[in-house]
């Protein structure tokens, strides 16, 4: 069963469940692709209009990357979860030897690194996804702006939250120069992200 093939009900009923998975990185990812979706929204409100024919070419391209990002997104719901139930099956290995414990404790060393690659994958996408909306801003349907601010809100959710995805998983990881690496270059995406977010609904006020 893929996430993103359940309704919206039936998706809110399995994150609300006892399950472990999905959880807090298929709910960043859904509301990072919610994000980018409303720019994707505002680009095909505004292509083909008269009074925009001048930015046409750019919002075009906007719409491109855009539609790119969207499926991206919607696949890290996915992809999440698949992530954390490598770690789970750590858990059901066997413990009764030596050998057992040693495979144990590397086979969880290798699903933590998927299970941090992922979200921090997802934090890339995003990132790239504020700077494609930020194109889209003062260059598109003006009677759609407030949408934009929604779709910076949603993007910058979506990336605090796989950045403590990130976090958690590099928690348990022996690796140091993986964790410093991870850690370091997270941190730059969390930051410069979240500024783009900001300015983008900053900007998105004043106008209205």
């Amino acid at each position: 069963m893929k996430l993103v093939d359940l309704n919206l009900k039936e998706f809110a009923r399995v994150l609300g469940s006892d399950a472990p998975a999905p959880g807090g990185g298929s709910a960043a990812a859904l509301s990072a692709a919610n994000g980018i979706s409303l720019t994707k929204m505002v680009c095909e409100l505004t292509l083909g209009k008269k009074k925009y024919a001048d930015v046409e070419e750019e919002i075009k391209g906007v719409h491109a990357d855009s539609s790119r990002l969207q499926a991206s997104l919607l696949e890290a719901i996915d992809k999440d979860t698949e992530a954390f139930n490598l770690v789970s099956a750590v858990f059901d290995m066997p413990k009764e030897t030596d050998e057992d414990k040693a495979a144990r404790r590397e086979a969880m060393q290798e699903a933590l690194k998927a299970a941090t690659k992922s979200p921090f994958a997802m934090m890339e996408d995003i990132y790239e996804a504020l700077e494609v909306t930020k194109r889209a801003v003062g260059r598109s349907n003006t009677n759609a702006a407030s949408d934009l601010g929604v779709a910076a809100l949603n993007l910058k959710a979506g990336l605090q939250g796989a950045w403590l995805n990130v976090l958690i998983n590099l928690a348990g990881i022996k690796d140091e120069a993986f964790v410093a690496d991870y850690h370091k270059n997270g941190q730059v995406l969390l930051a410069q992200g979240s500024k783009l977010a900001d300015e983008i609904y900053q900007d998105i006020e004043k106008s209205l």
